[in-house]
């Protein structure tokens, strides 16, 4: 897995562990990492701002010692600045927060910066994307929910690429386009084409049977095979 995807400029596959079987995590980390992921997708749900409760800081400490992978927090939570402080000491490097938590979202993008840890920006499906715009010099991701959050194996919402392709535009060198919801062999490829840098998928791989052939599989349909 590699430890800093920003580096990477080629599209990334990124597992996210609310999949996983908890009861053999650090297995199914080892899983993923050898069959040959990019990095991590932790998804953080506090069961106030999304329907369902997911795991926290502890969970992530205790995975932390069993991989190098780079973690991607996405905090669906409705206090991210008072939770991110732990979640990066637990272990993430990078936090994205819903531009619908915040009263300010460059602010409390400034504010999760000086944590130490990269920043992300994100919004539900409803919400109109210039809601972060304001934000958009002080974040180093924009990640675009394909899904309503809350529950993972849901299907791809194709109505939020228009979404993906504007954010494409206004994005610099530096910033990666992130999409969570729905991916698989069916809709990366819709995904890829709008401009998304980084996948994260959920039951495409880890539902599989065989988690090094589902990630090839979805690399051969990255690249378009």
């Amino acid at each position: 897995m590699v430890s800093n995807p920003f580096a990477i400029t080629t599209p990334l596959l990124v597992p996210s562990i609310l999949s996983a079987d908890f009861s053999q995590l650090a297995a199914e980390i080892a899983d993923v990492d050898h069959g040959g992921a990019d990095f991590l997708h932790l998804d953080v749900m506090d069961g106030h701002f999304v329907p369902n409760i997911s795991f926290g800081p502890p969970v992530i400490e205790s995975i932390r010692p069993v991989t190098r992978a780079y973690f991607d927090a996405h905090l669906m939570i409705a206090e991210p600045l008072r939770y991110a402080p732990a979640i990066v000491k637990a272990g993430a490097q990078n936090i994205t927060f819903h531009v619908e938590t915040v009263a300010d979202p460059s602010a409390a993008a400034k504010e999760i910066r000086k944590l130490g840890c990269h920043v992300g920006i994100t919004l539900n499906p409803a919400t109109p994307i210039e809601a972060i715009y304001p934000a958009l010099d002080h974040v180093d991701l924009v990640l675009i929910m394909s899904v309503v959050p809350g529950f993972s194996g849901q299907q791809f919402m194709p109505q939020v690429l228009p979404k993906v392709r504007e954010m494409r535009k206004r994005l610099a060198a530096h910033q990666r386009l992130e999409i969570d919801g729905g991916i698989n062999l069916e809709t990366i490829g819709a995904a890829r084409d709008a401009g998304v840098d980084w996948f994260v998928v959920a039951s495409a791989i880890f539902g599989a049977p065989d988690r090094s052939a589902a990630i090839a599989a979805l690399r051969a349909a990255l690249a378009g095979h």
